[in-house]
């Protein structure tokens, strides 16, 4: 084992973990059975009539909430992959929710924003900071340096069961230098920030007066109004043949041959918005939300005889089979979801990542709840 795969041990390369598919014996009998008609088990979308509560912060838009399906299943037509079908096994059961009205990012935060934030605060993000031996005792010294994970491409098509082949750990990659030392932010201003652990999005959200979003609150955004469709723009993946975001084009994990537009990641809104007006909810990057994960939690709560959800914060502790580390959700899906191994860029799927991991994939937006009148 050489020492960059070494280094891998550290739990900053456990975001990884996102992109890898569930055992197919684990998807359950709706998800088994693709003839199923997905809209079935999804009641309407019934938003707040409520009009916004004044003028929008600037850079933000007025999400109404209410009440709505949250959840998926695996689509009846088009997208039924191996990928589509584990994409969904901690998607479900589909769930009544409702959600207070919330101020809400229109795009993700970008390197220039995020630049100011530290500007003014001095802030040091986690993948700055090298490891400590207290942290990772059996660690070896070499491998205690400041760093993140890095999506590299293979030379070749490889089997897709081991994430080891295209995710590395990089000395020297933060936001800054997002895929290294080698790299930077010039002229890329516009662009999402990324390598953002889930503390430093949360020291930025903090900072500008702002949270994370829940992840009910940043699905129903996500939907724009839309009760059940597979996409936030409807069931077909290219409307009269356009893409509609950004995502990896061509064999994965070799080459993004940029069909879309773009290989690799974009600057933040290229694409079509939705109808809440937000950019960029599905691919490009992953976006933090506050909940704690669990594969189980939707399970639970119909355990718990919840009809509707109101404001569901999330489980109140993390858990995860395949990984011990502590983790919050992700939501979105990024530039490296294809359908021939992600497909988490569908409306209602899950992403997950570990509190003090940041990637070159992974970003944020934020949110703000109404001032409450005395």
């Amino acid at each position: 084992m050489t020492g960059s795969i070494q280094s891998l041990t550290l739990a900053a390369f456990a975001v990884a973990l996102a992109f890898l598919p569930a055992p197919a014996a684990e998807v359950n009998a709706t998800a088994a059975n693709p003839a199923a008609p997905a809209a079935s088990v999804f009641g309407p979308t019934v938003p707040n009539k409520a009009p916004a509560p004044g003028p929008a912060p600037e850079g933000m838009v007025w999400i109404p909430g209410g009440e709505f399906s949250m959840g998926c299943v695996v689509p009846s037509e088009g997208v039924c992959t191996m990928a589509t079908m584990n994409a969904v096994n901690d998607a479900q059961p589909v769930h009544r929710v409702y959600v207070d009205g919330f101020w809400m990012d229109t795009n993700d935060v970008t390197n220039a924003k995020f630049e100011q934030f530290v500007k003014a605060t001095g802030y040091v993000t986690v993948a700055e900071i090298a490891p400590t031996k207290e942290q990772f005792p059996t660690a070896p010294p070499e491998n205690l340096v400041a760093g993140s994970t890095v999506f590299t491409p293979t030379t070749n098509a490889v089997p897709l069961d081991d994430y080891f082949q295209w995710w590395r750990y990089v000395p020297g990659a933060n936001w800054r230098h997002p895929t290294g030392p080698n790299s930077d932010i010039q002229g890329r201003e516009n662009y999402p920030v990324v390598q953002i652990a889930y503390a430093d999005a949360a020291a930025y959200a903090k900072w500008a007066g702002k949270r994370l979003p829940t992840e009910a609150e940043w699905e129903f955004a996500a939907r724009g109004g839309l009760a059940g469709k597979t996409y936030f723009w409807g069931d077909d993946f290219r409307p009269g043949g356009k893409w509609m975001a950004n995502i990896y084009t061509g064999q994965f994990p070799v080459k993004d041959t940029g069909e879309d537009g773009y290989a690799g990641i974009a600057p933040v809104g290229q694409f079509p918005p939705n109808g809440y007006g937000l950019y960029d909810m599905a691919g490009n990057v992953w976006q933090w939300c506050s909940d704690w994960y669990r594969p189980d939690y939707y399970a639970r709560l119909k355990l718990a005889g919840i009809v509707v959800a109101r404001n569901p914060q999330g489980p109140k502790s993390s858990y995860d089979p395949g990984d011990d580390q502590p983790q919050r959700v992700q939501r979105g899906g990024s530039f490296l979801c294809t359908d021939q191994y992600c497909t988490r860029y569908m409306m209602g799927t899950r992403g997950k990542g570990d509190v003090d991991t940041g990637s070159n994939h992974l970003g944020f937006r934020c949110v703000k709840s109404p001032e409450t009148k005395p």
